[in-house]
């Protein structure tokens, strides 16, 4: 059977809890996965992987190369997730490209934006945790439950409510929230695999010792998108 290759789109730092919370995660992928981080300023063609997790860890050291790599997985249809940073530039690319805020920044490497659709949380949640409550019918949902959880971050930055219609107008489907934290994850239905969440799903198997159903989720979607490129 050929290997299913996740690429870890971001850039690797062991100083970061989050990171050694992903290589634990590494740890715990089916033995047909072959997992790979991908350098912002060093990343591979597209082609070279079936499915791609946008780590956190923002800014990258090239932003835009983080952002093409979301469109073109958007596009092309190819599983993607985005945690914390991943999920504040999945909803940057989504505004720009899809619904029409051409001008939409983020507050962190573009502060004072004439469209701030990525700006400061209502409270930093650096190393805080917060109740995570799904919404019903989503696909999130379907994979966590439909009760609340307790969900762990790192980032002072999220979703600017003043925009949350008009990605959903487009088509984003809102698909958690959390206090202080507003809009927690994103997803979009016509897509095979596309979701994102503020918090971090790899830091809870630091304590389960077991693959987070998200992630587990992004390796299926990966798994069944490399089968169709395979020959029979």
């Amino acid at each position: 059977m050929a290997e299913t290759r996740l690429a870890l789109l971001g850039d690797r730092n062991l100083e970061y809890e989050t990171h050694r919370a992903v290589e634990h995660t590494l740890t715990l992928l089916p033995a047909d996965v072959e997992a790979a981080w991908w350098p912002s300023d060093a990343q591979p063609p597209l082609e070279a992987a079936d499915a791609v997790w946008v780590v956190p860890g923002s800014p990258y050291r090239d932003d835009d190369a983080v952002l093409r790599t979301i469109e073109l997985c958007r596009t092309r249809g190819r599983p993607i997730l985005g945690t914390c940073g991943g999920c504040q530039y999945m909803l940057l690319e989504f505004a720009r490209n899809v619904a029409g805020l051409d001008r939409a920044s983020h507050d962190e490497t573009a502060p004072g934006g004439d469209q701030p659709v990525v700006a400061p949380l209502a409270c930093s949640l650096v190393g805080q945790r917060r109740d995570v409550r799904p919404v019903p019918g989503t696909r999130l949902a379907q994979l966590v439950g439909e009760q609340p959880f307790s969900g762990f971050h790192f980032c002072s930055y999220g979703l600017n409510d003043e925009y949350r219609d008009a990605l959903a107008s487009a088509g984003l489907i809102i698909s958690a929230y959390a206090d202080d934290a507003g809009v927690e994850g994103i997803e979009l239905p016509s897509h095979p695999f596309y979701m994102a969440t503020l918090f971090q799903p790899q830091m809870e198997s630091l304590s389960s010792g077991l693959l987070h159903p998200i992630l587990g989720a992004l390796i299926e979607a990966g798994r069944a998108a490399r089968s169709q490129l395979s020959p029979t």
